[in-house]
């Protein structure tokens, strides 16, 4: 029996959403926490170093799911949705650092001002980790759309 493309998209951001916490915070390498909003090689490097950690415990963990729940993903679209997910990653976690900055300098901060949020995350040291987080759920779940189709 072949699962309907909506409970593939449902299976497949149940995993993404557990394996990126977890890949996310526990996999992380402290070094790469501390480096990845760095200006200059240096944080693109680390967060290039996370992203692609991050981005293996996804694939690693679909591809296991795919073959234990018999989900029927396409490699294909497999990597399609992993190199969106990877992309988005890397363009959130070059913010690392940078939340309370007064003049925002990075793509995420910038929107964060641009949508009402400055006070807030200059204000509450935890804002920032939550709208990355928001950030990297929300992609996750057109990610999920992207593989299951």
């Amino acid at each position: 029996m072949t699962p309907s493309r909506a409970a593939r998209t449902a299976a497949v951001l149940a995993i993404t959403d557990h394996v990126h916490t977890w890949a996310d915070y526990w996999s992380q390498r402290d070094t790469d926490a501390k480096a990845k909003g760095l200006a200059g090689a240096q944080g693109r490097a680390a967060c290039a170093r996370h992203v692609a950690n991050h981005t293996a415990h996804l694939g690693i963990s679909l591809v296991a799911a795919n073959g234990l729940l018999g989900l029927r993903l396409r490699p294909a679209r497999l990597a399609a949705g992993l190199a969106l997910a990877a992309a988005t990653h890397y363009v959130a976690d070059r913010s690392a650092g940078h939340w309370a900055d007064p003049e925002p300098s990075t793509y995420l901060v910038r929107l964060a001002h641009k949508r009402g949020k400055e006070g807030w995350v200059q204000a509450d040291p935890g804002a920032g980790p939550h709208l990355d987080q928001a950030w990297h759920r929300a992609w996750h779940l057109l990610a999920a759309a992207v593989i299951a189709r």
